[in-house]
């Protein structure tokens, strides 16, 4: 995973930089989730994974899919993706882009993990109580998890606050292990 993010990160930043420098933030961010998206099909990844197939015809055929919207900057873009084999790395460089543009625009992304499908009411709770915590503007993704027994976990970047009843378990079984 590590090595994911070591790889992916050159990438993120300058994609980042070059919507920066466009004043297209939102614009980037659609683009490089697509093509995360068109990449990580199985077809597509297949095609990527074989040698047989030259990196300039999968370039071409992922530029194709991703359609007009894509413009010369983000063909050139894929385009030194594949001559690196790179390409793999978008979903990395997605998620890594998304950070960099919270960042920029002062938000924070929050995952919350709940063991039951919480309320529009709770959600709104926990992201005042997030926003009163970290003084930021923060956009939420809420799954659910019934593993958790109960209560919920917030991951917000590598900061996780684990509130479920399946973590407070394990931290007293630890307890009375050591």
């Amino acid at each position: 995973m590590s090595e994911l993010s070591t790889l992916a990160r050159p990438y993120a930043e300058a994609v980042f930089r070059l919507a920066q420098g466009e004043n297209d933030l939102a614009g980037w961010s659609a683009r490089v989730q697509s093509l995360a998206l068109i990449v990580a099909d199985a077809q597509v990844a297949r095609l990527i994974a074989d040698p047989a197939v030259a990196s300039e015809r999968v370039a071409e055929l992922v530029i194709e899919v991703a359609g007009a919207d894509l413009g010369e900057h983000g063909a050139n873009f894929i385009k030194v993706l594949a001559e690196n084999d790179r390409l793999p790395l978008l979903p990395e460089i997605s998620g890594q882009f998304e950070t960099l543009k919270a960042s920029a625009e002062g938000t924070l992304e929050a995952t919350i993990t709940s063991a039951q499908e919480l309320t529009q009411a709770q959600i709104d709770d926990l992201v005042a109580g997030l926003k009163a915590k970290f003084n930021r503007a923060v956009n939420v993704q809420v799954a659910v998890d019934a593993e958790l027994i109960g209560g919920a976990v917030i991951a917000i970047g590598d900061q996780v606050m684990d509130g479920s009843v399946k973590g407070r378990l394990q931290r007293m079984s630890f307890a009375l292990q050591g």
